[in-house]
């Protein structure tokens, strides 16, 4: 059965850094889209960092670019986002999420309508 868990929420300070991770279950990795998504109370899902289709560098949403790294380990079906330097801003519920294909553009990474898998999230609190 499929199923995406993510791990490594928690509280931390304003600057300090934290390490999500998501293990996906039940089937390989391999050449599907993955993506992270946050979502705060009172909005939808915000795109935060996906990988593209091409060869080119990851996408990132401005508010995080320089200060979150997306990878991905299709060999052990996990994806993760490193996040350093965070602010209360980044507060919220992070989600790991598949698609069947790759976006094709960066527009797409904050769609999340494209992305069809998902886990139960993760909350991510940082106090200033």
């Amino acid at each position: 059965q499929l199923q995406l868990v993510e791990s490594g929420g928690g509280l931390v300070q304003f600057g300090g850094s934290l390490n999500l991770s998501c293990a996906v279950s039940g089937f390989t990795l391999d050449y599907y889209g993955v993506a992270w998504f946050r979502q705060v109370p009172g909005s939808g899902r915000e795109g935060i960092s996906c990988f593209l289709d091409s060869d080119t560098d990851p996408w990132y949403a401005t508010s995080v670019k320089d200060r979150f790294t997306i990878g991905r380990d299709d060999r052990r079906s996990t994806i993760s986002l490193q996040m350093t330097n965070l602010k209360p801003e980044d507060t919220g519920v992070y989600y790991c999420a598949i698609s069947s294909r790759p976006p094709t553009n960066s527009d797409m990474c904050n769609m999340p309508g494209w992305f069809g898998r998902w886990g139960q999230g993760t909350q991510v609190t940082v106090s200033s």
